[in-house]
């Protein structure tokens, strides 16, 4: 194989194994499947509730731009300019279930979950400077008993006259 098939080849498969582009296709598919939940709902739900105060099908909403607004069969207008406002309902209602589906049972679950791992990871990070703060106070202690040991000892002052190994003071 080529070295120019090859570099194609590799910069796809560095494309498809990119997070951002599985996450993309997961979120379609999921969507795509979930659109099928929703209009259930407002067919079986939203529909019927509504149902109660008029029609059953909110797409049969509409008023008359100019009128008689007259339909045939098939729904189509045959005399007149409807305005299907009750389709423009249905579609505003359709949205809200699926956003507020999507925000309270995926977005709100997963802001609180990352929102507890940020929690954890800072408690971790203080726990881990607590313990450079206090290594690096046991080190100044030795530190200052190696200094305070040298002092009164042999070598210190009034000692043999030596401040270290090997060194005389006049």
């Amino acid at each position: 194989m080529s070295k120019e098939k090859e570099s194609i080849l590799e910069g796809f498969k560095a494309f498809l194994m990119r997070g951002n582009v599985i996450d993309l296709a997961v979120a379609v598919v999921i969507g795509a499947a979930f659109t099928n939940v929703v209009t259930s709902v407002v067919k079986g739900v939203i529909n019927p509730v509504v149902g109660a105060f008029g029609t059953q099908d909110l797409n049969r909403y509409s008023s008359c731009l100019k009128a008689p607004c007259e339909t045939n069969a098939a729904g189509e207008a045959t005399e007149g300019i409807p305005i299907m406002w009750g389709t423009v309902l249905s579609a505003v209602l359709t949205f809200l279930i699926t956003a507020a589906v999507v925000y309270f049972l995926m977005v709100l679950p997963m802001a609180k979950y990352l929102a507890r791992r940020a929690r954890q990871q800072a408690a971790k990070e203080e726990v881990q400077e607590v313990m450079e703060v206090s290594e690096l106070e046991v080190l100044k202690e030795i530190r200052d008993a190696l200094v305070a040991q040298r002092g009164s000892g042999p070598g210190g002052p009034g000692g043999s006259g030596q401040d270290g190994p090997g060194r005389n003071t006049p």
